[in-house]
């Protein structure tokens, strides 16, 4: 039967009692990653409250469940790779209800897990693993004998849960932003394709939060014309960049069939209501047919394309504009046929190198418009850089694509 406490998050133990928090969570601790962390987080709680067994699971955003990461005495949890859903058993009712649970007897009837008392532990202790009112996860403990937990054991063991908390949603952080910088890299392309005719030119640029979901991307379709994409994934840090991965090489996979942009937006929302549902995208994609004269342009949500024509004045295209990717299933997409004379330049971006929090983004999307010019299109890059980002640390990642036809 669950015995359940509520407890204030303050240190009620005097010196020895913030004495012996410390001796758990040191600065010796700092320098660990998440995994060494916890591990030596746990071998030090089990020799302060002498328990038999104890536990971390954090929790997973995305499928709502709690994973064994770390464990000392049950380390089946961890090798068995155990998953624990949200307001289940005794875990799952820690961090759905976020107070301490006390359990003085370990059956079927109130854990999840059967590990628990297949190995024979008789009572438990678990506290919220909470930082910044977001719960990261459950620290809990365990005896192999009958145990009454007291008070000061459920404040000292939720003083160190949050305390760890604090540290591995930080290291967490840290690791997420590097795996999504990875990420985001190795999907940009390496080398822009050439095309007899053709000068392209790109820029990506991670914005002062991280790496995020926005990508560029330009490649050969089968019949020799050229598809440019640039999108943003609403969302930031590594999942925005592990979905971003995926539509992008989504996107590829459906243009061997098809070199309708129109069509190739339309397979991919119908992907992210299938698959994805939570997922929200803005998107432009070109197809530049293999004689250059015209180019297909179908956009979901995005910012419109400028095009400097050769004459050298620029204009933001007025296109017919779709919903986003993933804002409603069915949606029916439209293509734009565009001449694209000889000297003409393309300029394909996202909003965060026209969006600023004290500048109004239509006055940005003038200033863009008038920066870019009927030049090569590396220089057009450079200028709009220059121009619209300079010294700034941007606040939000920034893909450019410039595209310019050679004059004849």
């Amino acid at each position: 039967m669950f015995a359940c406490m509520t407890f204030e998050l303050t240190d009620p133990f005097g010196d020895h009692g913030i004495r012996r928090v410390a001796a758990v969570t040191d600065e010796a601790l700092a320098q660990l990653s998440v995994d060494d962390l916890l591990d030596e987080l746990l071998e030090r709680v089990r020799d302060l409250l002498k328990v038999d067994t104890a536990a971390v699971l954090l929790l997973d955003h995305s499928s709502q469940s709690l994973v064994a990461t770390a464990a000392k005495g049950i380390e089946e949890e961890v090798r068995q790779g155990v998953r624990i859903p949200m307001r289940s058993g005794f875990a799952g009712r820690i961090a759905a209800e976020r107070h301490p649970i006390i359990l003085e007897h370990v059956d079927s009837t109130n854990v999840w897990n059967p590990l628990l008392w297949r190995k024979g532990i008789r009572s438990l202790l678990g506290v919220p693993m909470v930082t910044e009112g977001t719960v990261v996860g459950v620290l809990h403990v365990g005896t192999l004998s009958p145990r009454r937990f007291t008070d000061e054991d459920v404040k000292l063991l939720q003083l160190v849960a949050t305390r760890a908390a604090l540290a591995t949603r930080a290291r967490l952080s840290d690791a997420d932003r590097a795996a999504a910088g990875t990420l985001q890299r190795s999907l940009l392309p390496y080398q822009l394709p050439t095309l007899p005719g053709l000068d392209v030119a790109a820029r990506y640029v991670a914005g002062e939060g991280g790496v995020g979901g926005d990508w560029y991307d330009v490649f050969h379709l089968p019949s020799g014309a050229l598809c440019l994409v640039v999108g943003d994934v609403i969302g930031r840090g590594l999942n925005a960049a592990v979905v971003m991965g995926r539509l992008r090489s989504d996107l590829r996979a459906y243009s061997l069939d098809t070199e309708d942009p129109a069509t190739l937006l339309a397979k991919l929302d119908r992907n992210v209501h299938h698959f994805g549902p939570d997922t929200l995208a803005t998107v432009v994609c070109a197809v530049i047919e293999p004689s250059l004269d015209v180019m297909s342009i179908s956009v979901a949500g995005h910012l419109p394309p400028i095009m400097v024509g050769p004459d050298d004045e620029a204009s933001v295209l007025d296109l017919k504009t779709d919903l986003a990717i993933g804002a409603v299933p069915d949606q029916v997409r439209h293509s734009n046929r565009i001449t694209f004379e000889p000297g003409s330049v393309l300029c394909l971006y996202t909003d965060g190198l026209v969006e600023r929090r004290d500048e109004p983004i239509d006055e940005r999307i003038e200033l863009l418009r008038r920066t870019i010019s009927a030049d090569r299109a590396e220089t057009v890059c450079a200028s709009v850089m220059y121009q619209l980002v300079g010294n700034q640390h941007v606040p939000d990642d920034i893909a450019l694509l410039s595209i310019r036809r050679l004059p004849r």
